[in-house]
Parts: C-alpha cells; structure tokens; sequence
C-alpha cells in the first residue's frame, strides 16, 4: 500500500536526496504494520552560531487505526543519521502496536471459541433436562 505521506523541511533548503531518503523509509513502514494510513516528517535545521556547528531535528509522525505514533530525534551535522534513528524507533513502535492488534485479536477469537462452547455445552444441558421432564 502506498502511504500518504507529508514532507516539510524547515530553516533549509529542499533536498532532494532527503526526500528520496524519506520516501524510501515511508514506504517500508507497511512492513511493521498493516494499516499505516499517514506519514508526516518534519527536518528543520536549528537555527544557532556559526561556530556551533549544524543540528538537525527530526519529528515523524505515523497514523495507523487508534494510534498515532510519534516521534523526535535531533543529531548534529547529520539529517540522515536522525532520519535513520527516528524511522527505526518508528519501526519498533509500529511492531509495538500491530503486536498488540494481533493479541487482541487472537483473544477476541478465544472468546468466540469459548462462547461457541458454552452455548453448545447450554443447548446439552438444556436438552438433557426437557428429557427429564
């Protein structure tokens, strides 16, 4: 599935090669969850002295049904370390939460079975003893 996705970059040029980054991580999000319905990244450059250096921020947001992951991650000189370390622990939290669809689910299915049970084990019961009667 294609996941919508919004890129915004702040306080620096637009890159193209941190697009392309950016797309190519969005698009194997569909791999921890199945239902990703959006993605919304945001690099900015933090604005400080010449002499300090670069820093980046990175600010991933990812919706999926009842959840809205988000995360931050800042590295200086780096976009692309951030970008990395902020879509791995995307990645994580996505599994997180399909981890914990899939139980839910599961359980959802054992009460089913159990129900199934005890309405077959009601409907003996109930035959048994209009037998009796």
């Amino acid at each position: 599935m294609q996941v919508p996705l919004t890129i915004t970059m702040r306080h620096m040029p637009p890159s193209e090669a941190l697009e392309t980054a950016i797309r190519k991580k969005t698009a194997k999000l569909d791999e921890f969850h199945p239902n990703v319905t959006g993605c919304h990244v945001v690099i900015e450059e933090q604005r400080r002295h010449h002499q300090q250096g670069r820093w980046f921020s990175i600010r991933v947001e990812v919706h999926v049904p009842g959840h809205e992951i988000v995360v931050n991650r800042d590295h200086d000189e780096d976009p692309y370390v951030a970008l990395r370390d902020a879509f791995d622990a995307a990645a994580r939290r996505l599994e997180a939460v399909a981890e914990e669809r899939a139980d839910a689910m599961m359980a959802a299915e054992r009460s089913c079975v159990l129900d199934e049970d005890l309405r077959r084990e009601l409907v003996r019961i109930e035959k048994t003893f209009l037998e009796h009667l």
